[in-house]
């Protein structure tokens, strides 16, 4: 690996690195889209076997990371763009473009949980917040103390699977305005009757999780990305998605099972029958893959199967 650059500080470490590897299998002359690059770790890993820099792409809806990117990879004739992955995969299939090897790492970064400025974290005193792309217009702000009650128990049950979501809403309503994370997460900790212990998962989570979703639409945008990064694989090519919690795993689970297969119009063919998970090195070393599960599946080549 080359010698990290100043911006590399801030980078979260890239989950499931080896794993993804492995499945993905780059070789020398492999063109690469990844849907979701961050601070370049999967990428650099990758390209340093695919050693195709004019052929690869990096997209991420954050702008700071973007900045990172540009930075990292100075020099080099890697695309970089500054897009949600939905809007980056209907742009390269306006233009027909097609790669060997597909890569989404979805979810919340470290650096995104470490600033408290971007309100990500229950745990840091921060703005409601929670963009993933700074220049969009709608925060957690507006969901928090807007919504309707019915319409943010709604947002909690559905995207955070929380089982008390009416009685977390209905404080949340109760105790409008309300201006800052820790003061949310205090909210919904009073409201289950929460104390803290060590071990125990914090209350808020389920809740911070469902609100983000929801600010940033993340379900809607991956149920429509997956059959763009199914068409934008080349014949025999590879795709590899990393999830963070059951909603995405689910649907990326489910969308593979529809493409791949013994029929005759299978699109795709399963490379992991069962997600990969982190092993007990990696989440020592890096917590954040505790949750983490990689699915992965190739572009039948018509070719060959005719």
């Amino acid at each position: 690996m080359p010698k990290q650059k100043q911006t590399d500080k801030i980078a979260h470490i890239p989950v499931l690195i080896h794993e993804v590897i492995d499945v993905l299998a780059p070789s020398a002359g492999q063109s690469y889209l990844d849907l979701t690059a961050g601070y370049g770790g999967h990428s650099q890993a990758i390209l340093e076997l695919t050693k195709t820099p004019g052929e690869t792409v990096l997209v991420d809806r954050d702008e700071t990371a973007v900045a990172a990117l540009n930075q990292h990879f100075a020099g080099q004739a890697v695309q970089i763009r500054h897009s949600d992955y939905l809007g980056a995969l209907q742009e390269l299939t306006d233009k027909d473009k097609k790669f060997d090897l597909i890569l989404a790492d979805l979810g919340v970064s470290s650096p995104h949980l470490e600033d408290a400025q971007r309100g990500f974290s229950f745990s840091l005193s921060g703005p409601l917040d929670m963009r993933m792309d700074q220049t969009q217009e709608k925060q957690a702000d507006y969901l928090v103390n807007h919504l309707l009650m019915t319409e943010l128990a709604e947002i909690l049950s559905r995207y955070g699977e929380e089982p008390k979501a009416r009685a977390i809403a209905r404080a949340i309503v109760s105790n409008r305005p309300i201006t800052d994370t820790e003061q949310l997460a205090a909210i919904i900790a009073k409201t289950v009757g929460w104390r803290a212990r060590r071990g125990k998962t914090h209350p808020a989570t389920k809740s911070f999780q469902a609100l983000r979703i929801a600010v940033n639409d993340e379900l809607a945008q991956l149920e429509q990305a997956l059959p763009l990064m199914a068409e934008r694989l080349k014949p025999g090519g590879r795709m590899a998605v990393i999830s963070f919690h059951s909603l995405e795993d689910r649907i990326v689970k489910q969308f593979l099972a529809d493409k791949a297969g013994n029929r005759y119009d299978s699109e795709l063919v399963l490379l992991t029958k069962k997600p990969i998970t982190a092993g007990h090195e990696e989440i020592v070393s890096n917590p954040r893959a505790r949750s983490a599960k990689l699915r992965a599946a190739a572009k039948i080549n018509n070719q060959k199967k005719g």
